[in-house]
């Protein structure tokens, strides 16, 4: 039985416009911009320094330049991994197009902002919740070949897998998805939703599970 993720509260038609507008300034985000997304806390094996090298390839090798990227989560207490993050940053000079956000109270409201979501974890996710609750917002998911990740995603229809710890696939596909047309997004964020809805919805797995304790016990 999968785990489930709340599908109701993870919905983009309940999304307030005025929340959505006033992040948008808080974040300081480009209008007309494409936005990638990566939620995650800052730790090593969830992959951040993988996108941030992608990003920087994404530049020097695909000459994309009209995006921008969200890196978002806490540090929790990760000071070093930090620094490490900001100086690669740095070193790159991408200052313009990543931006670090400590926390979201409301990750619906997040995830509404994004054109793609990036889950680049380097060891396996149990469960993945990023890939199924970017699916379940409508949002195309790019995410590492491993773990959860692989049995959530249909590779192609509701987004797309790559090499994990490969900074230059992950550009390649990140490259991919930004040259889709605003149609074949939305196609990717549809098939995903339901694909939540089908098999990770949180009253699917509860009505699942209870169905087999009640085998068990008329046994």
């Amino acid at each position: 039985i999968f785990r489930g993720i709340n599908t109701d509260y993870y919905n983009q038609k309940n999304i307030s416009i005025l929340k959505q507008e006033k992040i948008k300034k808080e974040w300081e985000l480009l209008a007309n911009t494409f936005t990638i997304l990566m939620p995650g806390r800052l730790t090593s094996w969830k992959g951040q320094e993988i996108l941030i090298e992608a990003i920087n390839i994404l530049i020097e090798d695909y000459n994309k330049s009209n995006f921008q990227t969200i890196i978002l989560g806490p540090d929790q207490g990760r000071k070093v991994y930090k620094k490490k993050l900001l100086n690669l940053v740095q070193r790159y000079r991408l200052g313009q197009k990543i931006k670090f956000i400590d926390y979201c109270k409301e990750m619906p409201l997040a995830y509404s902002l994004a054109d793609v979501v990036v889950s680049a974890s380097i060891e396996p996710e149990a469960f993945g919740r990023v890939s199924v609750e970017a699916q379940a917002m409508g949002k195309p998911i790019v995410a590492s070949n491993l773990g959860g990740s692989k049995e959530t995603i249909l590779k192609g229809k509701t987004g797309f897998l790559y090499k994990h710890n490969d900074p230059r696939e992950l550009a390649k596909t990140l490259n991919i998805v930004i040259e889709l047309d605003q149609d074949s997004l939305n196609s990717i964020g549809n098939e995903g939703r339901k694909n939540v809805i089908k098999k990770f919805d949180i009253e699917a797995m509860c009505d699942s599970t209870l169905r087999e304790y009640k085998k068990l016990l008329k046994n």
